[in-house]
């Protein structure tokens, strides 16, 4: 079985994919002097999952990981360079062209909600210029759907003349979240879309997105490290190392038995209010490795307590944990030394 097949054979979701990526990867080629080697940094390599309409998808992992390079080519900023993209049926393939209506379909919302909006326009006009730029429609039908938006995101009519900085950061994440639905678009990239907002603000902004997401059927492909925050939202998580999907699963699955060690040391550093769900904090020994010069055999084992002899040399390929749900890339869990 192929690794694409193992992550995305899903029998229960019988929603429609509306997003699909198959062995992705991503090299950027870098220059070291006039007389040097190009050097390859491989960002992200061969990324396999689905997604489903109304379901969320949760890229969790530390800096460095993959997450924002993968959110840039699902929302075709980037292209990939190999492997293959598929929206709502349509293939999207290294090196080929992406038309307006393809575009339209996926939409993203960033992290920092002022650095993202344009502070030289009234809020009226930034909900507009998407439809301006992309629909034939009239000044006056282009209001009324702006307004239309402002008020399911819930911000007030009177909020359509004002500028971006006369707005707390919640309200302008608001903003954003609206002007990224003017095109009803079927998949939103949600780019650390609350880590720069205030914890009770957090609670509010992320219950929106689950409303917006059961009225409008959304599917979401969330990008995070905090993952208090993917226990509430999300459906399914994929935990990323240096470029590589090293587990994929059911959010319930991952937060209640992770087999990765590196998923095991993630969980562990998040803070928890209930006490008895309270563990050990499993530290890791060593950085993160440098995507120029990535460990042979598997990328984490310089910093995993379980590594053994093949960890070194073989480059562990997902497949299901035994006794387990979730799709592990790991020597010694497929052997049960974990």
């Amino acid at each position: 079985m192929t690794e694409t097949a193992v992550i995305t054979d899903r029998p229960a979701d019988t929603a429609a994919v509306v997003l699909e990526g198959r062995a992705l990867s991503r090299h950027y080629y870098l220059r070291r002097g006039m007389f040097g080697e190009p050097a390859t940094v491989r960002a992200l390599v061969e990324a396999s999952f689905k997604l489903h309409a109304g379901k969320t998808l949760a890229v969790v992992g530390e800096s460095g990981c993959g997450k924002s390079t993968l959110a840039r080519l699902v929302t075709m900023i980037e292209p990939p360079t190999s492997g293959q993209l598929v929206i709502d049926g349509k293939a999207i393939a290294a090196g080929h062209s992406v038309g307006h209506e393809l575009r339209r379909k996926v939409q993203i919302v960033f992290q920092d909600p002022y650095g993202s909006l344009n502070p030289r326009q009234k809020v009226g006009t930034i909900l507009e210029e998407p439809l301006r730029l992309n629909t034939s429609m009239s000044a006056g039908d282009r209001q009324a759907a702006a307004r239309a938006m402002m008020q399911k995101v819930g911000l007030r009519p009177e909020h359509y003349d004002r500028y971006p900085h006369m707005f707390s950061g919640g309200q302008r994440q608001r903003i954003a979240i609206a002007r990224a639905l003017m095109l009803n678009p079927k998949i939103l990239v949600l780019d650390e879309p609350v880590s720069a907002l205030d914890l009770s603000i957090q609670a509010q902004v992320l219950n929106l997105l689950m409303d917006l997401q059961e009225e409008f059927g959304l599917a979401y492909l969330f990008i995070s490290h905090d993952l208090s925050v993917v226990r509430h939202i999300a459906d399914d998580v994929m935990v990323m190392y240096l470029g590589r999907a090293v587990e994929f699963g059911r959010a319930a699955d991952i937060f209640e038995a992770p087999r990765h060690p590196y998923t095991r040391a993630l969980l562990s550093a998040t803070p928890t209010t209930e006490p008895d769900k309270r563990h050990e904090r499993i530290r890791l020994s060593g950085e993160l490795p440098s995507p120029l010069r990535p460990p042979k055999g598997c990328a984490f084992h310089p910093r995993c307590p379980f590594a053994y002899r093949p960890c070194d040399v073989d480059l562990p390929r997902l497949e299901p944990a035994p006794g387990g749900n979730s799709v592990v890339a790991c020597h010694a869990v497929r052997e049960e030394l974990i």
